[in-house]
């Protein structure tokens, strides 16, 4: 199969993605397939959310990603030539009295100059974990997955766009019930991939605990790359070859969610595009510059559960989407 891509570009891609995975895994141990899928998200590009219990190392996975890129380009200096420090890296604990402004910033008035001023939020960074998003109220929420979808804050008679690099970590614990404001459909399919990242096998938690990596490893972690090569290997995504006949079984696989029995409210196309979108990314990830059935199987889950509406609340919507994708494929094989 031919690709699309030239092979100094895909290679250059590819190893920007392989340094990211790698550099994660020297924190976050036995998750490679979890941290894949968060490389995946930030070359598509989208954003992630993580719906975990305590403790898993959800913020040290997304203050991770932000230590291994550069900030800017450099030359001679660091790992692949990469110095000048880390991308900017923010933080917001959502909670019930949190405001709009305490996300997006504020027109301030400066007695000095006579004049209001704007004083930028944290959206204006380059990577932002948006911790227990589901803590605060749906104004709040809007106001972060507005700038998550347009790129841009709007204060005043004013728009400013935040870094191209934008990357949103959000988290939410799913065992909470009292004191949350559970994220509408709407607002969920601002996110590519909903991940979640699991206890770790018996020897990995070993290892763990007797190391602390989040202690002794992350401080000395220095950047693997530089932001504009992370920008231009998502340019490169696009390039990744999806063979016609994949593509229709992904649309195949969101059109059946709308006729599924058991789902109220399918995927709609733009669904469609994220998943496809999402596909070429992995192959990225893990060396290929096509598409094969794999990646739609292990991407279906993670991209179109939480874009659902099941009519029961007990069923399992990545057991039920896996199902789908399967059911697509083997129609393709037929």
């Amino acid at each position: 199969m031919k690709s699309r891509l030239p092979d100094g570009a895909f290679r250059s891609a590819h190893r920007v993605a392989r340094g990211l995975v790698d550099g994660l895994e020297r924190v976050i141990r036995g998750k490679t397939g979890v941290l894949e899928m968060l490389v995946t998200a930030l070359l598509a590009p989208g954003h992630v959310l993580i719906e975990d219990v305590p403790g898993l190392g959800k913020t040290t996975l997304a203050k991770t990603v932000a230590h291994l890129v550069a900030r800017r380009d450099g030359r001679g200096g660091g790992r692949g030539g990469a110095k000048g420090g880390p991308v900017t890296f923010r933080r917001i604990q959502f909670t019930p009295d949190l405001l709009p402004y305490d996300i997006t910033g504020v027109d301030v008035y400066d007695p000095g100059r006579r004049a209001f001023v704007f004083a930028p939020g944290p959206v204006f960074a380059s990577v932002l974990l948006a911790d227990e998003i589901n803590r605060t109220t749906p104004k709040v929420q809007s106001a972060l997955l507005e700038v998550m979808a347009e790129g841009q804050v709007t204060v005043g008679n004013r728009t400013r766009p935040v870094d191209p690099f934008f990357f949103v970590v959000a988290t939410q614990n799913p065992v909470e019930i009292e004191g949350v404001y559970p994220l509408p459909l709407a607002q969920l399919d601002r996110f590519l991939l909903r991940l979640r990242v699991g206890y770790p096998d018996r020897a990995v938690e070993e290892s763990i605990v007797r190391d602390d990596p989040a202690v002794t490893v992350m401080p000395g972690i220095t950047p693997v790359c530089r932001r504009d090569e992370v920008l231009a290997a998502r340019r490169r995504v696009d390039g990744v070859f999806f063979d016609d006949r994949l593509l229709s079984t992904v649309v195949g696989v969101t059109a059946a969610t709308r006729g599924h029995p058991g789902i109220e409210l399918g995927a709609s196309p733009r669904a469609g595009i994220m998943f496809a979108r999402a596909c070429r990314a992995l192959a990225l990830v893990r060396g290929r510059d096509h598409v094969i059935d794999q990646d739609l199987v292990d991407l279906g889950p993670p991209v179109l559960a939480h874009r659902l509406r099941l009519k029961d609340v007990r069923t399992d919507a990545d057991r039920l989407v896996r199902e789908i994708v399967m059911a697509e494929l083997a129609r393709l094989a037929q």
